[in-house]
């Protein structure tokens, strides 16, 4: 199978879908890594940032501002160093699977896809001691920053706890691959593995617009209840916390969004290989919500396509492609109808005796090369091979299909054949019979087991002409009324020869050969 482009996890950054091993590992690692790394930089600016900003007036003294120069930055550097080691570390151990080649427990599935919201969970801890801690020294030093501190400390950690989710999920994309392959790519489950799309919308709207803007409603509180706030600075803290959040919004909606689209877009570009005849392809579902489910459906779709085309092709060949083209058109049912066809059949001289003077494979090998050729000109002329009896083969011109020249169809890939045994199988010497007449044609058998055939006049005239060419040179013979149906050009590349009442038959036929 194929994946659907250069990037089947919807970017470069996380490599092809074939990784493995130390490639892999070293790639998941350093994602991870540096997604929270880039978190925690990103609430540390936000604590600084609407510390200097939102402070009441009188700002913080400077026992505050040494206190806060000296803990903010260690406090940071060793919940970026605690958070990566041992977020990266427990994530590494639960994706061992991965890294070792094998495929996963259930519950190492189940830990795999849980690996986000652990991540998260490790960021939500840290930066909730760094609330308390930071409160507490607030507390301390100036109490009336208590209210800033847990406010600033807090709202930076939602901040974190969101980018390290979408962040991290986005590094685990080819773990999550192969942790819900097994499951989501052959059979779709009625409810997706992970938080469905509706939860994770409603997640991140709280965590862009409603936590902000509950941020905002705070501000204004604050100034509220302290009455010692000047008009500069609330306006100077509104600006600074409606950045903040537009920023903060503006990168939430544009992570959701890729999260969304990728998948998506996996399928779109799938969907248009499909449609330009491309079956062998197969999508990496790497999406825990109801995007994988769609993922895994188009998998699921692809792989009934390629069964439906293999049976397709399967079917052509027992029966014949117009038959079977029939068949998926229209509803099969026993019984046929009267058609004017054209039957040439073609049969082996000294089958027996081939078969006993020479080695099984040898004369598979023989037969297989002289219905080659049979089929080859058969499809040529627009004729149907329509079974193989022993090494005899029977073909019909003008049904299932209609065909205009049917006689001189049948005609042609008779002279055909016979020039192409002679020069390219020639130690298989077969007689090749033609007849044109009225026959029914359909389905005969069984409705639980039937076959596409024609049965009538010609078909056992045909035969019966094959049995007398064998005994003739060029081994070909054609009933005159064939050459009389076929077209002009056709028809004056035979001539007539005697009248023959053939076994079984209670008048003659007068007999056609190929001019010299």
């Amino acid at each position: 199978m194929t994946t659907t482009s250069a990037r089947p996890f919807g970017s470069w950054l996380l490599g092809p879908a074939d990784q493995q091993g130390l490639e892999l590992r070293v790639r998941v690692q350093g994602l991870l890594t540096v997604s929270l790394v880039l978190a925690n930089v990103i609430g540390a600016v936000i604590v600084v940032a609407l510390s200097a900003l939102v402070m009441p007036d009188p700002g913080p003294t400077d026992d505050a501002v040494l206190a806060a120069a000296i803990t903010v930055p260690a406090y940071v550097v060793a919940a970026v160093l605690v958070g990566a080691l041992w977020g990266t570390r427990g994530a590494l151990r639960t994706l061992r699977w991965s890294t070792e080649g094998r495929a996963p427990t259930d519950a190492e599935r189940r830990a795999t896809l849980r690996v986000p919201l652990r991540l998260t969970a490790i960021q939500a801890v840290l930066w909730a001691i760094a609330t308390v801690l930071f409160t507490v020294l607030a507390g301390v030093i100036q109490p009336e920053l208590v209210l800033t501190e847990v406010f600033t400390v807090a709202f930076a950690g939602i901040v974190v706890c969101a980018n390290a989710y979408l962040l991290s999920e986005f590094a685990l994309r080819p773990i999550a691959a192969r942790a819900l392959s097994d499951k989501l790519s052959e059979i779709v489950p009625r409810r997706s593995p992970g938080a469905g799309v509706n939860v994770r919308m409603l997640l991140f709207w709280c965590l862009g617009t409603g936590v902000p803007v509950a941020g905002l409603m705070m501000v204004a509180l604050f100034a509220g209840v302290r009455g010692n706030v000047s008009t500069g600075r609330l306006a100077l803290g509104v600006v600074a916390l409606g950045g903040v959040v537009l920023c903060f919004g503006l990168l939430i909606t544009v992570f959701t969004a890729r999260a969304i689209v990728a998948p998506i877009h996996s399928v779109r570009d799938a969907l248009r290989r499909v449609q330009h005849g491309d079956l062998d392809v197969e999508i990496p579902v790497y999406d825990g919500t109801e995007l994988g489910l769609l993922q895994a459906g188009f998998n699921r779709m692809a792989a009934g396509l390629r069964e439906r085309e293999r049976m397709r092709d399967l079917f052509g060949r027992h029966v014949g492609e117009e038959v079977a083209a029939a068949a998926m058109v229209n509803t099969v049912e026993l019984g046929g109808e009267v058609r004017e066809v054209s039957v040439l059949f073609v049969d082996v001289v000294g089958s027996t005796a081939l078969a006993a003077a020479r080695p099984p494979a040898e004369v598979v090998d023989l037969l297989n090369r002289f219905f080659a050729v049979v089929v080859d000109e058969v499809d040529t002329h627009h004729g149907l091979v329509n079974k193989f009896v022993g090494d005899a083969v029977l073909a019909i011109f003008g049904a299932p299909g209609e065909l205009d020249d049917h006689a001189g169809e049948a005609l042609a890939a008779a002279r055909a054949i016979a020039d192409r045994l002679g020069r390219e199988v020639p130690d298989c010497a077969a007689g090749i019979g033609v007849a044109t007449g009225e026959a029914v044609a359909g389905n005969v058998g069984d409705r639980r087991r039937f076959e596409y055939t024609v049965i009538g006049d010609p078909v056992n005239e045909a035969a019966r002409l094959t049995e007398l060419a064998k005994g003739i040179p060029g081994r070909l013979v054609a009933s005159w009324a064939a050459v009389e149906s076929a077209g002009a050009a056709e028809a004056d590349r035979w001539r007539s020869t005697d009248d023959v009442t053939l076994r079984g038959r209670n008048r003659p036929t007068t007999l056609a050969v190929p001019r010299a």
